[in-house]
């Protein structure tokens, strides 16, 4: 900052304990400006942004090479002061209806505004180890012949949850069976079924195995759900996969037969599930095997979505993001801490100067919807509100609802070379 500019901020006000937002919802703020003497000034801005980006580095050989991408999700920029006023944009003015003054008094001056978030679905906020989904505010203040005064905050996301889908509510099915050879004889099978695809954090995740153990050893189904972060650029994927929790049933003997149920716990503090992003997606995988000693181990793999958490009954706008719970549960592990507050108005600065909080600026309802890859209809509700054809209707390509579509069918990825990383 300037001798003249002592402080430039922007904050935002949080309307639940979680301190989220969703699609929808009213984000207002102020905008905070210090200054130590009579100041001009060419523009003053806020902005909303919604944005995802990836970057990382490779080495091949001596050459370092970069990936990066971007996705925009929407940007909205309003101004209280601009002397160019050709472009357009639409100005802010003080609660009086008057525009505001583009020379400010020493002191504390403080601008109120509210945004109205998209009403589209759009990916909740992430970080990951190369990559992130971020929604901000900045501001700016631009003087003539000085260098231009910045601030950001950054806010949190949460897409609204989605209401019921037969293609996450169904359930899901899955068979296999293995020839035994070199150190025993037999064969091996086993039939695996789920309730469904998706699922909230915290929530018990069911699954039944009928295991046909006609070998000359002991197996012992097991279980390990993982998640995957997959990151895209330059027609290249970045991958990184971490087991989240391994469980194990008991032991079948030879020329047996045996119905095994296991209830595995998703874990309260995982990330929900991205599938409408261009570049970057989060996703969970169940893996059920059995452990054949001496042989490889024949496994089934489901696809697991976690949903954003359901509001309480009778929740409004207002109290969105207080989710029932579970004990000890998480639902972000990462919240970003509540923005300072802006002093009270009448205690700062000659009489005029300020805004009062409360405007509402004009809604953001017309931004485009991103790139969404992901299947037809999955994370759509059919009240969907936004511009008809953004997304499709939800339609199920399934003959049989008990039998999931094959792998492809997602369409989890972009349509990219083959890789031999874990699937």
């Amino acid at each position: 900052m300037s001798l003249t500019v002592k402080n430039l901020s922007v904050t935002y006000n949080p309307i639940n304990q979680g301190n989220t937002f969703t699609s929808g919802d009213f984000i207002s703020g102020q905008v905070i400006l210090d200054v130590a003497k009579d100041t001009k000034m060419q523009s003053l801005s806020v902005k909303i942004k919604g944005k995802a980006e990836v970057h990382w580095t490779e080495r091949h050989g001596k050459t370092t090479v970069v990936y990066s991408d971007k996705e925009k999700f929407y940007s909205v920029e309003r101004f209280f002061v601009r002397e160019d006023i050709t472009h357009g944009n639409e100005m802010l003015k003080d609660p009086s209806g008057q525009p505001y003054s583009s020379v400010v008094a020493p002191g504390r001056h403080v601008y109120p505004f509210t945004f109205q978030l998209p009403l589209q679905h759009f990916p909740p906020t992430f970080k990951g180890s190369v990559g992130k989904v971020v929604y901000t505010l900045e501001t700016k203040l631009s003087r003539s012949m000085r260098i231009s005064s910045k601030d950001k905050t950054e806010f949190h996301y949460v897409p609204r949850p989605v209401v019921s889908n037969p293609e996450l509510m169904s359930p899901q099915h899955g068979a296999k069976d293995k020839q035994m050879k070199l150190f025993s004889s037999g064969s091996v099978s086993m039939n695996i079924n789920t309730e469904k695809m998706g699922y909230y954090l915290g929530e018990g995740l069911k699954v039944l195995a009928e295991v046909q153990n006609s070998s000359s050893r002991t197996i012992k189904p097991k279980y390990c759900l993982y998640e995957k972060h997959s990151f895209f650029a330059r027609g290249k994927r970045r991958l990184h996969t971490h087991d989240l929790l391994k469980d194990a049933g008991e032991p079948i003997e030879p020329n047996s037969k045996k119905t095994v149920t296991k209830v595995l716990s998703i874990p309260p503090s995982l990330a929900i599930s991205i599938l409408n992003c261009r570049i970057l997606k989060v996703e969970y995988r169940l893996r059920v095997y059995l452990d054949v000693p001496y042989a490889s181990d024949p496994e089934i793999k489901f696809p697991v979505v976690i949903l954003p958490p359901p509001p309480v009954s009778g929740a409004t706008n207002s109290d969105f993001g207080i989710w029932n719970q579970p004990p000890g549960s998480n639902v972000y592990p990462n919240p970003p801490p509540m923005a300072p507050l802006a002093p009270p108005l009448n205690m700062v600065g000659p009489p005029g100067q300020f805004g009062a909080p409360g405007y509402y600026g004009p809604p953001l309802n017309s931004f485009p919807a991103p790139d969404y890859p992901g299947p037809r209809g999955q994370f759509v509700p059919p009240s969907f509100p936004g511009p008809p054809g953004h997304f499709g209707p939800s339609v199920s390509n399934q003959s049989d609802p008990s039998a999931p579509p094959p792998y492809q069918e997602y369409q989890f990825y972009p349509q990219l070379p083959d890789h031999p990383e874990k699937s």
